[in-house]
């Protein structure tokens, strides 16, 4: 991992806000996709996207380009868009504010770093990410319900390869959730004095542990490893409902 990160940084300064326009534009456009035009269950698996709404039905008078999942994917999306980590990877790659830092003297970027404009007009509104936050909460919870609800089918308990993929979508996306830096200041960042206040002391190790997950960038980390478990999880569901794989049962009922 050393030798890639090396490498990485070897190359030109813009190669990676030029990979996460293409990334994060590639997720958009899916995302939208899947919520318009595509079912989102197959037996006992629910995608993502759709989590809780995959069954829904709407009232008649809800306009019908308006889905179901549409009620739901603004709460994770809206979290992403107003995380610190994305700001800044979106900041750089979409509308160059700055594209990036100078590490070396020879570098010469398009617009100088010192000349950021900060979050003004309509991007105040990222300040409202901490009740984003609060609203994952609710979204992470049916997550880990679904992703328990993989391992029992009409035969009964069994552990297959599409379980797999919605266990390890739910620890990474709740690694990103609660790595987020409005979480750590909800449980702990925010007291001045621990021993001055009752409980102080379990909430400073509750934060000193939430804590590690940020370590060496790890809330970076988990913003992107979650984002493609999600897509994976997602084309999983639509492989097996197409018939193009089939669902490989690890353990069966009964052991």
């Amino acid at each position: 991992m050393s030798a890639i990160a090396a490498a990485w940084k070897r190359l030109p300064w813009w190669v990676e806000p030029m990979t996460v326009v293409f990334v994060l534009t590639a997720f958009g456009l899916y995302s939208f996709a899947v919520i318009v035009l595509y079912q989102g269950q197959y037996e006992q698996y629910i995608s993502p996207f759709f989590s809780f709404t995959a069954t829904m039905e709407l009232p008649g008078w809800v306009p019908g380009f308006i889905t179901a999942p549409m009620l739901l994917l603004w709460i994770p999306l809206g979290f992403r868009a107003t995380c610190y980590y994305y700001r800044k990877a979106y900041y750089r790659a979409f509308f160059w504010d700055p594209p990036a830092c100078q590490s070396k003297a020879q570098q010469r970027e398009p617009r100088s770093p010192e000349n950021y404009n900060g979050e003004r007009a309509l991007f105040v509104l990222n300040n409202v990410h901490r009740y984003f936050f609060y609203a994952s909460i609710f979204v992470v919870a049916f997550l880990w319900y679904e992703a328990f609800y993989t391992v029992f089918t009409p035969d009964g308990f069994q552990i297959a390869v599409g379980s797999l993929f919605w266990f390890v979508n739910i620890i990474l996306v709740s690694a990103y959730t609660f790595s987020c830096h409005s979480f750590r200041h909800l449980i702990g960042g925010n007291m001045d004095c621990y021993s001055c206040n009752r409980g102080g002391n379990i909430r400073r190790k509750i934060y000193s542990g939430v804590s590690r997950l940020n370590e060496n960038g790890g809330h970076a980390r988990w913003a992107w490893l979650s984002l493609f478990s999600l897509l994976l999880t997602d084309i999983y569901l639509r492989f097996i409902a197409a018939g193009v794989i089939q669902d490989y049962v690890l353990i069966p009922f009964g052991g």
